[in-house]
């Protein structure tokens, strides 16, 4: 014959439910910060690029550029200059030797320095209080380029040679119609 009692120690204890195995957490978390790209963030840059469309073509048509005569491969103008983005070089040919100028320093600074920088800077940090090596590399080279570059735009004349632009005026055939510092 079967126990009818409950024997003595034993709590009883009622099964309410079956609940199913699984993570205490959800693997699949909510995106609390996210980036509209379509077609929010296409709008406003598309809206950006009409703005500025609209203000260059007010600016040009408004403002009065002064355009050049066609080139005569007679005359060749003095000083006759690079474009502005290779001043700097032409102003370090007027310091160096061609091949120290034109090919060493090129080389070594542009190709293998800046081939190196990441080597040198081994900071992963990206706030900018930081990365005070980087930073510093950068602005060396950002002022000897605009320095060079300054230069040769406003500082050279005729034959190439110094002169004050304040003094002599200033030789860059595109400048002498929008910028006069008492000169010619």
């Amino acid at each position: 014959m079967p126990p009818t009692g409950v024997p003595e120690g034993v709590r009883h204890q009622r099964l309410l439910t079956v609940v199913k195995a699984r993570a205490i957490q959800q693997v699949k978390a909510d995106p609390t910060d996210k980036v509209n790209t379509w077609p929010h963030l296409m709008i406003a840059e598309f809206t950006a690029l009409l703005a500025m469309t609209a203000f260059l073509l007010v600016l040009s048509t408004i403002l009065q550029a002064p355009l050049l005569e066609a080139a005569n491969f007679n005359a060749t103008p003095n000083p006759s200059k690079a474009p502005w983005y290779f001043l700097g070089l032409q102003e370090m040919l007027s310091y160096f030797d061609p091949q120290i100028a034109g090919v060493t320093v090129p080389t070594v600074i542009g190709i293998v320095g800046f081939m190196m920088i990441p080597y040198i800077d081994r900071n992963p940090s990206t706030r900018p209080s930081d990365r005070k090596l980087a930073i510093m590399l950068f602005t060396i080279f950002l002022a000897g380029s605009a320095t060079l570059t300054i230069l040769g735009v406003l500082f050279r004349g005729p034959g190439f040679n110094f002169a004050y632009p304040w003094v002599d005026g200033v030789f860059f055939d595109d400048l002498k119609d929008w910028v006069d510092f008492g000169g010619h």
